[in-house]
């Protein structure tokens, strides 16, 4: 199946041949990002609206336009929501615990609209020694609303998924190379797009189960199997996630699993955060894991809206 997609083939990992140059201009993403960091560092003094657009090297007029293109709100309303207050509130209400899923905590109507339904499998013992012997996997680029990304599919599922500043072209078929040494590996930027724009379809009608394929210990795969029990648009705490893994008191390697993620925001690592409501760590960058939870919610909040 995986043979009549791609007509573009690459050796095996072992002869390290290079990925073609992915030289790409500024994204829209980039310059809220570069606004986001922004806002970071000057929240205090509320910059101004003028003060923001220029920052990014834009007119207000087109710094208005772009947010609205990519949150589908006003900026004013994206820049309420960047102080994270709702999700201070969440970690303070006492909540239900994050093994008593519900209607209430995700799977309503709204909250369906966007999310993924995502299916993950952990290779077997006898899977992780072959270290993907027959396997093959394509992989390429593609962008995403919070930057180009790079995503790896195999015929059962997304393997790998990372954001092109954290783990550019060259690095990212490295980490695929020594997670899966035996694979056969095909380039196919045009897959990947297809794949990236399924991931992150905002639309009720585009939205599809999708599956994930990892190599971890046990352990790992628990806590990733425990990040996705955290609705779209929720919250949970490394505490959460080690109750939710069975392991309460490994909250330290919870956090060393959760850094391990291989497939980014597919395994949602980014509504992880502290008990006391600061945001933690991200592999891809505090702004570009800010960015992420006020786009779900703004996306959550529109979908209610138009409900």
């Amino acid at each position: 199946m995986l043979k009549k997609r791609f007509d573009t083939r690459s050796p095996r990992c072992q002869n390290g041949s290079q990925i073609p140059g992915n030289a790409r201009p500024v994204t829209d993403y980039q310059r809220i990002e570069r606004a986001i960091r922004y806002l970071q560092e000057n929240f205090r003094r509320q910059p101004s609206f003028d003060e923001l657009a220029a920052q990014v090297h834009l007119s207000p007029f087109h710094f208005q336009r772009l947010f609205a293109r990519w949150a589908g709100v006003t900026p004013k309303k994206f820049l309420q929501s960047l102080t994270l207050e709702a999700a201070k509130t969440q970690m303070q209400s006492g909540q239900q615990p994050l093994l008593e899923v519900s209607e209430q905590l995700g799977l309503s109507s709204a909250s369906r609209l966007h999310d993924h339904f995502v299916q993950l499998e952990g290779v077997t013992p006898g899977q992780y020694r072959q270290l993907g012997r027959d396997l093959q996997i394509a992989y390429g680029v593609g962008d995403t609303p919070f930057g180009p990304a790079w995503v790896a599919v195999t015929e059962r599922g997304i393997c790998q998924l990372w954001f092109d500043d954290h783990l550019p072209g060259t690095a990212f078929r490295l980490a695929l190379c020594n997670d899966w040494p035996e694979a056969e590996l095909v380039h196919d930027d045009a897959g990947a797009r297809q794949t990236l724009r399924r991931i992150f379809a905002t639309e009720s009608g585009r939205a599809a189960p999708v599956s994930v394929l990892v190599r971890g210990t046990n352990f790992q795969v628990q806590v990733w199997r425990a990040l996705l029990r955290i609705p779209f648009g929720q919250l949970a705490s490394y505490a959460e996630i080690a109750q939710a893994a069975g392991k309460s008191s490994a909250v330290r390697a919870v956090g060393s699993a959760v850094g391990a993620n291989p497939v980014a925001f597919l395994i949602p690592c980014h509504r992880v955060i502290r008990q006391n409501s600061e945001l933690g760590g991200y592999r891809g960058g505090l702004p570009r894991k800010q960015a992420m939870l006020v786009w779900e919610n703004l996306q959550s909040a529109n979908c209610q809206q138009s409900g």
